[in-house]
């Protein structure tokens, strides 16, 4: 029986392999990327994130290498954007650029920390289709004490280099969280998207 632990461990499990994870946005233009360029970004995530989570190291040390693990394989900057919401769209281009290096840290910080509760699990890529403009691949997720569960990344090119965009855990799109407790965030400082980026950075 899935219990609240369990959901939790997925949840974080998901913004770990993510960042975050994006609802579907639209891309700007199709682009020729391959099957198999998708599943080559995502094999070489798996296997980075299969290193840290072995390693051993420091939960400080993890969400370090965490943060690297992030911004190597993702579209961040659109990741960070879409987790605005509306107010990205009267940001200016020196704030989108504050905020996107303040929530790449929180992100890190917040998640990061948690790898050591994947000790003794691993990732497995199992395939990669093409679907519109991007293309979808799986992989399966084994947890200590839990049954396999499915992790869904999206992959495209649209940023110039193969990244992901948007990540599913067992069919839940795991950026909806994060976006309704930034957007929480932001309500509270008055759309002020400034004091938001500088809370941000103590975050965790």
């Amino acid at each position: 029986m899935t219990t609240s632990n369990d959901i939790s461990r997925r949840t974080v499990l998901g913004l770990l392999l993510g960042g975050v994870a994006l609802a579907v946005l639209p891309a700007s233009k199709a682009h020729a990327m391959s099957t198999a360029d998708a599943q080559g970004l995502v094999n070489a995530l798996v296997n980075d994130i299969n290193k840290v989570i072995a390693s051993g190291k420091s939960e400080s040390a993890m969400y370090r290498e965490f943060e690297k693990i992030f911004l190597r394989y993702a579209d961040v900057p659109t990741i960070a954007q879409y987790s605005l919401g509306s107010a990205a769209r009267s940001a200016s281009r020196a704030q989108l650029n504050a905020y996107t290096k303040a929530f790449t840290g929180y992100i890190s910080r917040k998640y990061g920390k948690r790898f050591r509760e994947f000790i003794g699990g691993r990732l497995e890529v199992t395939g990669a289709k093409p679907v519109k403009s991007f293309v979808e691949v799986s992989t399966t997720a084994h947890l200590r004490g839990e049954d396999p569960f499915a992790v869904t990344f999206l992959v495209s090119d649209r940023s110039g280099k193969s990244k992901f965009f948007n990540l599913f855990i067992e069919g839940v799109n795991m950026l909806l969280t994060e976006r309704t407790e930034i957007g929480s965030m932001l309500d509270r400082r008055g759309g002020n998207i400034d004091a938001l980026t500088r809370d941000l950075q103590s975050m965790s």
